[in-house]
């Protein structure tokens, strides 16, 4: 019997001719290698990946292993900023790893104009760490309203930012969510109007349906061909608080075919006696968020917005995710100190499919 070398061995473990488990390395280098909790590699030592003719690594582990669990390494030591990729027995992977700097960056579109308002305003672009190392990845995208308030604290309405670049630079580097790109458009002085439905007694407002259009008909199709987003519903979700958070919730209720997740954080469910708690809009295959905080925030209406949901057939947990901000109050503060819950229940490591 003829005996085969252990370098041998590892060599037919990498070219994929001892089993189907397999993960693709989608990145542009000289060299990648694999570590993992089974198999030849190991998480001190890595085994090489095989570059294909597509320029995709792949590296292969027999299907008897089960699960596997793994990071992509630069070369040989650099392993992968984020969280280990958990691959299922027999499953075949991509991966659109990164190695640099877990930091985002911010870039600002000066004025992109609304023919359904009549009206322009700025698009604050939060753009992923991996976005220009990484040209292969695509990403999902999160638009909020009140753009001014999310990343700045010199342009924010109150002096305080929700820091939405920097919890996002925390959850991709601790390994908790994906990467996204994040586009906050600014409001304007018609945000009442713009953010309501018709019509508060109070207030009065009604061009929620004119900025919706705005949304879906002027921002994501000029983002998706500007970007390089995952434009599919799958992966594109819409969030705001207050008004913004109302606006939210109305607009995924109504475009389905366009957002999967919503999130409305401190809403203002009080808006037109309660109108859209009154009168809940039929149940669509959306996942929502909707939080408040214990201090004059709104809990009452929130509470009672989430109770009507769960009439219309919304499961806790699953397509409806309810959290109650204890001492958060209506502010920039209160929503920075739990936005993370948000994106990480829409966003979760390792979710996010190319």
């Amino acid at each position: 019997m003829r005996l085969i070398p252990l370098a041998a061995c590892a060599a037919a473990l990498a070219a994929g001719s001892a089993g189907a488990t397999t993960v693709r390395i989608h990145y542009d280098a000289s060299a990648i290698s694999v570590r993992s909790d089974k198999g030849v590699p190991t998480w001190a030592k890595g085994a090489p990946a095989t570059l294909g003719a597509d320029k995709v690594w792949t590296y292969t582990w027999p299907d008897s292993l089960g699960e596997i669990q793994m990071k992509p390494a630069l070369a040989a030591d650099k392993v992968s900023i984020g969280g280990v990729y958990k691959i299922a027995a027999g499953a075949s992977v991509d991966i659109y790893p990164f190695f640099g700097a877990p930091f985002g960056k911010l870039t600002i579109i000066p004025a992109i104009a609304s023919p359904q308002l009549n009206n322009s305003r700025k698009l604050r672009i939060y753009l992923p760490a991996s976005y220009d190392e990484n040209k292969a990845k695509r990403y999902p995208v999160l638009y909020m309203h009140d753009g001014q308030n999310l990343f700045d604290a010199k342009t924010a309405a109150y002096g305080v930012e929700w820091g939405i670049d920097e919890t996002i630079n925390r959850l991709v580097a601790t390994g908790v969510m994906d990467e996204i790109i994040v586009v906050g458009i600014d409001n304007t002085p018609d945000r009442i109007p713009e953010y309501t439905p018709c019509c508060d007694p109070k207030y009065g407002g009604g061009k929620l349906d004119a900025y919706q259009a705005f949304v879906t008909d002027t921002v994501k199709p000029y983002v998706d061909q500007s970007l390089r987003t995952l434009p599919g519903k799958e992966n594109t979700a819409i969030m705001g608080s207050s008004l913004g958070g109302i606006a939210s919730i109305y607009i995924a209720q109504r475009r389905p075919d366009i957002f999967s997740m919503a999130g409305g954080v401190s809403s203002s469910f009080w808006w037109n006696n309660k109108a859209m708690v009154a009168r809940p809009a039929a149940r669509v295959a959306v996942k929502f968020y909707l939080d408040a905080g214990t201090l004059d925030d709104g809990l009452d209406e929130t509470t009672q917005a989430r109770d009507a949901m769960l009439k219309q057939g919304y499961r806790p947990d699953a397509d409806l995710f309810y959290v109650v901000g204890e001492g958060g109050s209506h502010n920039e503060k209160s929503w920075a100190a739990r936005v993370d819950k948000p994106l990480a229940w829409f966003f979760p490591w390792g979710s996010t499919r190319q």
